[in-house]
């Protein structure tokens, strides 16, 4: 008989997963070294989670912050430049910087053919644009196609976002992010 989870010890492993990835990346993502960073057996990591990829995606989903919550409420311009200024935006420090980094690292892998994160990542990039391009509408209810609007705004953020990964040329990409939304929202 299989043994019980130890749904305490599973979040454990979830959170070191997202660490660990952020550290060391997940193109080369194998399941030896991740079980001896968190402490366990790979067996162990099968039993948890089934396969390494079923792994990843749960590690993943305990990250997702609710973009439905930053967008709420926002029914003038100022408020959206405000949720989306450099505070917000380029927040890289603790568990929002990781979470962002390995979302990056996702996003990228999610184009590749056959990757089992494509889901995932169009269900991130589908949540976001929709929160935003609702916002959009109550901002501006005659804007001639606030999805592309926001379509758009995402993009170039997330870009911009990978932008600073990159270079850590803060004070460029901020005013790059104050550009997009100005000429976003007006």
């Amino acid at each position: 008989m299989p043994r019980p989870l130890d749904h305490a010890r599973r979040a454990e492993l979830l959170a070191g997963v997202i660490t660990y990835i952020a550290e060391h990346g997940l193109m080369d993502l194998s399941l030896r070294p991740l079980a001896e960073y968190l402490g366990t057996s790979s067996r162990m990591l099968i039993h948890y989670f089934g396969t390494k990829e079923a792994m990843l995606i749960a590690a993943l989903e305990t990250q997702r912050p609710d973009i439905a919550a930053l967008f709420e409420g926002i029914d003038d311009a100022e408020t959206l430049r405000s949720r989306l200024s450099h505070s917000v935006v380029l927040n890289t420090s603790g568990q929002a910087g990781t979470s962002l980094l390995v979302l990056l690292q996702v996003l990228g892998i999610a184009t590749v053919p056959g990757s089992p994160f494509k889901t995932y990542a169009r269900e991130a990039v589908e949540v976001v644009v929709t929160a935003l391009t609702q916002a959009l509408a109550r901002i501006d209810p005659a804007l001639p196609d606030p999805e592309a609007s926001a379509t758009l705004m995402v993009s170039g953020v997330r870009g911009l976002i990978q932008d600073w990964w990159v270079t850590g040329d803060t004070e460029r990409v901020d005013r790059a992010v104050a550009m997009l939304v100005a000429r976003a929202v007006g």
